[in-house]
């Protein structure tokens, strides 16, 4: 009889947990963060951090986040300098002044 009220109890317990998760799966990476991966890795000439972040999203993905990062860096940098973002762009590639 026993059993039976157990049964009956975690069915019940069961139905007001609802249904069980299944194990939980890792999050994919977003552009912005295998751009971020990406260069940084770049930086410190790591190969394996280079094709591990260049796998986690397409080669456009990619070519987008390293690009709205350069620009974000740039903006960074020419209002730290107060200076204009053509010319910081422009020193940071070594190029002459406009």
């Amino acid at each position: 009889m026993w059993g039976r009220v157990r049964e009956i109890f975690g069915r019940l317990l069961g139905s007001l947990r609802g249904p069980e998760r299944p194990e939980r799966q890792a999050r994919p990476h977003n552009l912005f963060e295998a751009a971020a991966a990406y260069v940084s890795a770049c930086v410190e000439d790591d190969e394996d951090r280079i094709e591990e972040a260049a796998g986690w999203v397409s080669p456009e993905a990619l070519s987008f986040g390293v690009n709205e990062l350069a620009c974000r860096a740039v903006v960074a940098l020419a209002r730290e300098r107060d200076e204009s973002p053509r010319t910081v762009a422009r020193e940071l590639l070594g190029l002459p002044a406009a």
